[in-house]
């Protein structure tokens, strides 16, 4: 049972993670999750709980030098660049259907957004570094730090990758982080079940819907 109680509104905030066309059905030929176009409502909910909602893209060049190809194919190795460990699927490049947001979601909504992946020879997953080794970040922390917020609720794709990493950094960063798995659809099933358990494991707060964000609320 969860023993937490949400702070005032104005501590929160509502996290839309990579909430891109690429990641979903709509973009077949890219990085589709299964019914990753379906976590829309579920954002939009649980950003009502929030003063501020932020989001973050990949934000990719065409030339980037982790694009698979047939000698390369997607996921294997990559070597040779700091902040670039596999390669992928061409996904997300800036100017195409894939970088947008899924359709529902409001791109004047978000009071600050982290693109990240703008460089040829880096492929961040986590959102709030734009390297592998969260030395260089995208400012999302600080923005956040700044507005005084204490709690962010996340949702987004994949579970298993940009989703994790960046929960996990905002642990590292000192806020409590709650994650609505409503939101958030995984890769794969064994990926996302470990990566369940290892944001678990770091504290972070997993709730089953928005829904359940009511009975965390306190009285303010």
């Amino acid at each position: 049972m969860i023993k937490f109680r949400l702070p005032a509104k104005k501590y929160i905030a509502s996290f839309d993670i990579d909430a891109q066309k690429t990641f979903t059905p709509l973009c077949p030929d890219e990085l589709p999750v299964a019914e990753g176009d379906r976590i829309v409502p579920e954002l939009n909910a649980q950003a009502a709980f929030a003063a501020l909602r932020i989001a973050s893209r990949d934000a990719h060049s065409p030339y980037a030098k982790w694009i698979a190809t047939p000698e390369h194919p997607s996921l294997t190795p990559l070597t040779g660049f700091p902040d670039l460990d596999l390669y992928w699927t061409k996904h997300a490049i800036v100017g195409t259907p894939g970088f947008d947001f899924i359709d529902g979601l409001d791109p004047q909504a978000y009071a600050f957004q982290s693109l990240k992946g703008i460089e040829p020879d880096k492929h961040p997953y986590g959102a709030c570094y734009h390297d592998l080794s969260n030395k260089y970040s995208t400012g999302a922390i600080e923005f956040l730090r700044q507005n005084g917020i204490t709690t962010v609720i996340c949702g987004g794709l994949a579970t298993d990758y940009c989703v994790l990493n960046t929960v996990l950094q905002l642990k590292d960063a000192g806020f409590t982080v709650i994650l609505n798995l409503a939101a958030c659809r995984g890769i794969a099933p064994d990926t996302t079940k470990a990566a369940l358990e290892k944001m678990e494991a770091a504290g972070v707060i997993v709730v089953k819907n928005a829904a359940a964000l009511k009975k965390l609320m306190s009285e303010h």
